[in-house]
C-alpha cells in the first residue's frame, strides 16, 4: 500500500504549534500529523511558516510570524543571527536554554536508549554565557578589491562578515580585525573558493584565557604569501600578547581548514594555556576545549564521578592531548592514554613532560584497535575514561572496557543521541548509570556536553 503524500507542498504557508526542539535548535511541530522543522521557533508557540523544502517524513519551513509568543522570547543581541550558522538559541533566554538542552537529553535516552529509569540532572551552566570561545576560526573571501571574513551561514559558504562575535574573546575579534586590515592593506588576495584561486583561505585566532598568548594562523592556498615580511611587522606591531603567528599551508579543494604543512612566520610553534592545575601547550592542530571556564566544570565532574584515591590504573581513551588523563594524574598511580591521531599523542607527550608528570604515557592507534589489544595483554584498569566524537563509542572499544572489568567507565559526550545508544549497549553487558550530569560548554548554540558514570550491576543489594 502506497505511503500518503506529505500534506504540504514547498511555497505553501502554513500555520502550526511549536511543541519542542531538535537537537539543531529548530522549533519542532506537526501540520495535520506531519512534522515540521521551523528554525527560529521556539516550543509554546503558534508560528505562520512557508515551506521550504519536503521530504518524505518531514519538511523544513522559514518562520514568517509569531502569532503567539512565546515567554522565554528574547531579541538576541547579535545584529547578524539569524543570518550566521554560528549560534542557534540567542532568541531564547538562557535559563530556557539549559532546559530545553536538559530536555534533548532526556529524549535520547527514553527514545535511543529505551532508559527512561536514569534521571538526567539539570544542566550546568555558566554565569556570565558570553564571550567564552578561546578560538575563532573564520574564512576569507571576496573579489574586486574587497575582503571579507566572517562566518559561514547556516547551511552554506556564504560569509556573513562580522565586526564583534559576542561569543568569542573580545581579544580574537581585535585580532581578526587587524588581519582584515593589513590584508586590505598589503592587497593579499582572498581564495576563490569556486575558482581554487587566491591566496588567504582563513584566519585562525587562539588566545589562552589565563596568559593571554595569542596565536594567529593564516590559512593559504599553496606555499607562497605575498608581503609576508610587512604582514609579519604590522601583526606584531597592532596585535597585544601576540606569542605565535603561524602560515599553514592547505592547497588542497577541500572543506578541511587546516592542511598538513605549517610554518612558524614569527614567535613560537605553540601558546600556553591551563586547565586548573594543568599547564597545555597548544598547537594550530591541537584540539583543545574551546570553552575553557567550562572545561574546568566538566572536568570536576569527571574526578568526582572517578573518585581517584591515589591507588587506580586510569586508561584515558580518546585522549586528543592528554587533556583529562593530565588533569586527573596527581590522583591516579597511571594513566594510560590512545588516541587515534600521532600528532595529538605527541602533543600530550609533551604535556606530562611539561607538567612533571612521569606516570602518564600515551599511544597513537584507533582506540577501538588498541584497546582490545590492551585487553588482550591483561591490562585490568580501575576506571576508564572515554571522550569520543560524535559518533560514539566503537562497539569493540566497549567490549574491550567490558572484558577489562573496570570498577567505573566514565563517559564523556558531545552527542546525547550516541550516548543513550552506547548507555543501552554497556547495560546489556552488565554497566549501568543512574545519573547524567549535563554541562554547557556552549551557550547559545543547540549543543549539549553530558558525563555519566557507569559501574557493574552486582544484584539489586548491592549499591553500584
Amino acid at each position: 500500500m502506497p505511503k500518503p503524500k506529505p500534506p504540504v507542498q514547498p511555497g505553501e504557508r502554513i500555520t502550526l504549534p511549536i511543541t519542542g526542539q531538535s537537537h539543531t535548535g529548530d522549533g519542532v511541530g506537526k501540520y495535520k500529523g506531519f512534522t515540521v522543522f521551523v528554525p527560529l521557533a521556539i516550543a509554546g508557540e503558534q508560528v505562520a511558516a512557508r515551506v521550504s523544502r519536503v521530504k518524505k517524513t518531514y519538511a523544513h519551513a522559514r518562520l514568517e510570524e509569531v502569532i503567539q509568543v512565546s515567554p522565554h522570547r528574547v531579541d538576541p543581541l547579535c545584529p547578524v543571527f539569524a543570518q550566521c550558522g554560528g549560534c542557534q538559541l540567542q532568541h531564547i533566554a538562557y535559563p530556557a536554554q539549559l532546559e530545553s538542552k536538559r530536555r534533548q537529553v532526556v529524549d535520547a535516552f527514553a527514545r535511543i536508549g529505551g532508559l527512561e529509569e536514569v534521571t538526567i540532572l539539570p544542566v550546568l551552566g555558566m554565569e556570565e554565557p558570553w564571550s567564552y570561545r578561546n578560538k575563532a576560526q573564520v574564512p576569507v573571501g571576496g573579489g574586486k578589491g574587497k575582503v571579507e571574513a566572517g562566518f559561514y551561514a547556516a547551511g552554506s559558504h556564504q560569509i556573513i562578515p562580522f565586526d564583534r562575535c559576542l561569543i568569542q574573546q573580545p581579544k580574537n575579534d581585535r585580532t581578526i580585525q587587524q588581519v582584515k586590515e593589513w590584508i586590505r592593506e598589503l592587497d593579499i588576495p582572498p581564495y576563490d573558493e569556486k575558482k581554487h584561486r587566491g591566496c588567504l583561505r582563513h584566519v585562525m585566532v587562539r588566545t589562552g584565557i589565563h596568559t593571554q598568548e595569542v596565536m594567529v594562523v593564516l590559512v593559504t592556498n599553496g606555499p607562497e604569501l605575498p608581503h609576508r615580511k610587512q604582514l609579519v611587522a604590522g601583526l606584531r606591531e597592532r596585535v597585544p600578547g601576540l606569542t605565535s603567528l603561524i602560515q599553514n599551508i592547505q592547497p588542497h579543494r577541500t572543506n578541511v581548514v587546516l592542511g598538513k604543512e605549517s610554518r612558524v612566520l614569527w614567535g613560537e610553534p605553540v601558546i600556553h594555556d591551563r586547565i586548573g592545575h594543568v599547564r597545555f601547550a597548544i598547537s594550530p592542530h591541537s584540539f583543545f576545549q574551546v570553552n575553557p571556564v567550562q572545561t574546568e566544570v566538566l572536568y570536576e565532574q569527571v574526578r568526582r564521578m572517578a573518585a581517584l584515591t591515589g591507588e587506580e590504573t586510569v586508561i584515558d581513551a580518546y585522549c586528543g592531548i592528554g587533556t583529562i588523563g593530565l588533569y586527573l594524574a596527581k590522583e591516579a598511580a597511571r594513566v594510560l592514554g590512545v588516541e587515534s591521531i600521532p600528532q595529538a599523542v605527541e602533543d600530550a607527550r609533551h604535556n606530562a613532560e611539561l607538567n612533571g608528570i612521569a606516570h602518564a604515557s600515551f599511544e597513537a592507534g584507533p582506540a577501538e584497535e588498541v584497546m582490545p589489544r590492551w585487553a588482550r595483554e591483561g591490562i585490568r584498569p580501575d576506571v576508564i575514561i572515554v571522550d569520543p566524537p560524535r559518533k560514539g563509542c566503537a562497539p569493540e572499544l566497549l567490549d574491550a572496557a567490558v572484558r577489562m572489568s573496570p570498577d567505573r567507565l566514565v563517559y564523556v559526550s558531545c552527542n546525547p543521541a550516541t550516548l543513550a545508544r552506547d548507555a543501552a549497549y554497556l547495560k546489556e553487558r552488565g554497566y549501568t548509570n543512574r545519573q547524567v550530569q549535563p554541562v554547557d560548554m556552549f551557550p547559545h548554540t543547540s549543543h549539549v556536553e553530558c558525563v555519566t558514570v557507569f559501574r557493574r550491576e552486582w544484584g539489586e543489594n548491592r549499591e553500584v
